[in-house]
């Protein structure tokens, strides 16, 4: 007999408030609404994320990577604001309610989410095409969230972990090896980071839809333009060598700038802070390496190690209303 809705709800979804210890929680799942407790001294921050299956992740991603996903995206979104994740809400779409995919889709979506301390408080179910969406809250505190806009000339650029093995694994597809595969279905969202960063960094924004896409989004609010110096970007060991393998080392650049998935940060930093950073980030997961300087004038130009200049030839990162997975 196929599980109704509140059934589906109360066997996967509706965990005990103490499940991640937190007590700013009135009233969770079950209710209409839930009810929270904001401190007097934090700002509220908010995001939200859907993912539709073939756009957001391949047909064939594991019921577990996408619970991962759903919710570690949107928590990548807290973490380029600096806020400390606390709770979320889930919308989940089904075709049909699938016992053996929900364990799975659950089990890792609430292994991360205990990773961190965030409670599900609410959120609905249906049928439909496979789709996920989840709304994340984060608190931090009053005045002191990051943002994207505030880079000035002369700043900084970093990146944290390395770029380029998600876009990698797209591309590869089947042929993708376990680690890259890895790095594309269970991204790992960059929180202690972000956190390190309050009051360091004077832009951040998350990597979703490739460094240069990103990067320009970070520009926009002053007309800036930034060098970077693309023989500096991190990769993994792993992109390396597949892209060796694979023939693809004249595709070496380019997935590196345009590829998207990765859920690193980019920020900005002040000459007179950079030390500072760069000590504070140097013990947290996936580190930071710099990559470029902040320009007064508008667009990015990507500079090599013996000082010419290169740009990608074609699509420069992720367009949603053009592209497919990503």
């Amino acid at each position: 007999m196929a599980l109704s809705e509140f059934e589906l709800i109360r066997r996967y979804f509706d965990r005990p408030l103490a499940a991640s210890g937190r007590t700013d929680i009135v009233l969770g799942i079950g209710d209409d609404a839930a009810v929270v407790t904001v401190p007097d001294d934090r700002d509220l921050v908010l995001c939200m994320d859907t993912l539709v299956a073939g756009v957001h992740f391949p047909e064939d991603t594991s019921p577990g990577a996408i619970g991962h996903k759903a919710l570690a995206v949107n928590l990548s979104d807290l973490a380029a604001m600096g806020a400390e994740p606390v709770w979320f809400t889930l919308s989940v779409t089904l075709p049909v309610a699938d016992e053996d995919w929900l364990a799975a889709f659950a089990q890792d979506m609430f292994r991360l989410a205990d990773h961190y301390r965030v409670q599900l408080i609410g959120g609905d179910v249906t049928r439909g095409p496979l789709s996920v969406t989840v709304q994340a809250h984060g608190l931090v505190p009053r005045g002191r969230a990051l943002q994207r806009a505030g880079a000035a000339a002369g700043d900084r650029i970093y990146v944290t972990g390395t770029l380029g093995d998600a876009g990698l694994a797209l591309r590869l597809g089947a042929q993708a090896t376990p680690a890259l595969r890895q790095r594309l279905d269970y991204p790992s969202p960059r929180i202690e980071a972000g956190l390190a960063l309050r009051g360091l960094a004077s832009a951040v924004i998350d990597i979703s839809d490739g460094l240069l896409a990103d990067l320009g989004h970070l520009l926009e609010s002053g007309e800036l333009g930034a060098v970077l110096q693309v023989d500096e970007l991190p990769r993994s060991a792993e992109f390396r060598s597949t892209m060796r393998s694979a023939n693809l080392e004249n595709s070496y650049q380019e997935i590196t700038l345009t590829a998207g998935d990765d859920y690193e940060l980019c920020f900005a930093i002040p000459s007179s802070k950079c030390e500072e950073a760069e000590t504070a980030l140097a013990a947290l997961p996936g580190g930071c390496t710099a990559v470029g300087v902040i320009k007064a004038h508008p667009g990015i130009r990507c500079r090599r190690q013996d000082g010419s200049f290169w740009q990608p030839a074609g699509d420069q990162g992720y367009q949603h209303f053009r592209d497919g997975n990503g």
